[in-house]
């Protein structure tokens, strides 16, 4: 069994994996690639078909990323090297968030034979937070609100003190309230004008905030929401831009007076792409 290593990330740029052709045995492609967004990281795995099909000759994977274009579906024409590891995965970090990405993979033999690449992959990394605690507006209104992103400075950039802001639920300006019915259930509230919700999926809990997919087609209310623990929730709102902006909740805690939650949010405009894993 090969060991598990935590991969490094190499800061020398490097060519397209197609312009690599050394002699030797050849190495299959990885047969997919699928993603996390993290907090200004990308989580990366793929199949692991390369090292299982020949063994002896496998040596390592490369990983390479470059620019996506959202609007046109299309990724950039420079490739860079990222790194290197054994592993079918890799973390790829220090990104910017809200800056969409794409990633391919590919395999190496010892005798220096690179495989084509792996399918493409575009993800957007995007900022989260955990084990946040909301009251409920009956029993501290003043930390009832909370809004995903206050464009403060009115530049259109989403910055670390711009987003996941607690405040009263009595303000307009709060994206969503957690509010309490007469039969003690908390609800969250969409407020804010443009703003609204949905489950994730109505039927079942999700394992993580890492779990919650895309926030695209679904049809947002304006109503509240029963606040289920493990639950997850996709929120619109407008970004004052003309443009959407996308949020995710998963409640974690639900208690009589407040309840804890794992947000998230895509402050590229438009963007759908939340804490998503691509299959």
């Amino acid at each position: 069994m090969r060991g598990w290593l935590i991969p490094v990330v190499l800061l020398a740029a490097a060519c397209s994996s197609n312009d690599r052709s050394g002699p030797g045995t050849p190495v299959d492609s990885p047969n997919s690639l699928s993603s996390t967004t993290l907090d200004r990281a990308i989580a990366l795995t793929w199949s692991d078909n390369p090292f299982a099909s020949n063994p002896n000759v496998f040596q390592n994977y490369r990983v390479y990323s470059t620019s996506y274009d959202l609007d046109n579906n299309t990724c950039g024409g420079t490739w860079r090297l990222e790194g290197t590891t054994v592993a079918p995965e890799f973390v790829v970090g220090a990104l910017t968030n809200g800056v969409p990405e794409c990633f391919s993979v590919t395999a190496e033999s010892i005798d220096g034979f690179e495989s084509g690449r792996s399918p493409t992959r575009n993800d957007t990394p995007r900022p989260d937070a955990r084990n946040v605690v909301l009251y409920a507006f009956q029993a501290q209104p003043t930390q009832s609100g909370f809004r995903f992103w206050d464009d403060l400075n009115g530049d259109l950039l989403a910055q670390d003190n711009e987003i996941g802001l607690v405040g009263s639920g009595s303000s307009t300006t709060v994206d969503f309230v957690v509010d309490r019915d007469g039969s003690g259930d908390l609800f969250l509230t969409p407020v804010r004008t443009g703003t609204g919700v949905e489950y994730y999926d109505a039927n079942a809990p999700v394992g993580d905030l890492t779990s919650i997919d895309f926030a695209a087609d679904r049809v947002y209310s304006p109503a509240g929401i029963l606040a289920i623990p493990g639950y997850g929730y996709v929120f619109e709102m407008s970004g004052g831009d003309g443009f959407k902006r996308y949020g995710a909740v998963r409640v974690t805690h639900v208690g009589q007076n407040f309840l804890i939650l794992d947000w998230a949010f895509q402050p590229d405009h438009g963007n759908p792409e939340l804490v998503v894993t691509h299959r």
